[in-house]
């Protein structure tokens, strides 16, 4: 994980926004707090974070747009607070690149846990000196050993969640991966339900495939196995 990792909180609810970052800053975090979409942008001018909590109903730009910025521009990792029972809004959140939700009303350890999990997945930044092993999935290439994505000369953006599934489908292609396992190792084992979690990972795989496959509707590379889960199938 990163040395003490810098959270933006963003919310625009005052009295959570300071119980949030109280909490966080207790638990060895270094917290900086926005108090709605637009101020977020104007931190994100200055600072560089490693992850983002966002809510998702708040005035102005919600948090469902800002997120799909925080991580298609930022490449930021983003943990979503949606209302309990707003279905559409997680999924819609994952769909913009969200890497978890957390419904509200949350125990704060609950959040720490999910925070702590997205921080694991993130890539190591450490230079990799030998000769990189990669895989070839058509027009792109994934280097297993820097957790890269790269399509020519061009790196690939990957969300934290994105970057996990490329290292579990790496460490054995060809192999049926199935979704409790993904579910597991991706730390999204929570109070919602395995419909939930089960749709959470379908959506993460629909994103990556966009990034992979040249017809991702029709996938070469990152095949569903009916009935037992998801195989990296490289040339």
């Amino acid at each position: 994980m990163i040395d003490t990792p810098h959270l933006l909180v963003i919310d625009d609810d005052e009295r959570i926004r300071g119980l949030l970052g109280k909490f966080l800053v207790k638990n060895g975090f270094y917290v900086t707090m926005a108090r709605d979409a637009a101020h977020a942008r104007r931190i994100l001018a200055g600072l560089d974070f490693d992850l983002a909590v966002v809510d998702v109903m708040m005035p102005g730009e919600d948090g469902i747009s800002l997120c799909r910025w925080l991580t298609e521009d930022r490449s930021l990792p983003t943990l979503l607070l949606t209302a309990r029972g707003e279905t559409e809004h997680r999924i819609a959140g994952l769909e913009a690149g969200a890497d978890d939700y957390l419904p509200k009303p949350f125990e704060p350890k609950e959040l720490l846990l999910r925070v702590n999990a997205i921080l694991r997945r993130m890539p190591s930044a450490e230079p990799e000196k030998a000769q990189p092993k990669m895989l070839s999935l058509g027009p792109v290439r994934y280097d297993i050993g820097r957790g890269e994505l790269w399509s020519g000369e061009d790196t690939v953006r990957l969300t934290a969640t994105e970057s996990a599934l490329m290292r579990i489908f790496a460490k054995s292609p060809g192999e049926v991966v199935s979704r409790q396992r993904l579910i597991e190792d991706l730390g999204r084992g929570g109070p919602d339900g395995e419909g939930a979690q089960d749709r959470a990972v379908d959506v993460q795989i629909t994103r990556l495939r966009r990034k992979i496959e040249t017809d991702p509707k029709n996938p070469r590379y990152l095949q569903t196995v009916r009935g037992a889960g998801y195989m990296l199938a490289p040339d």
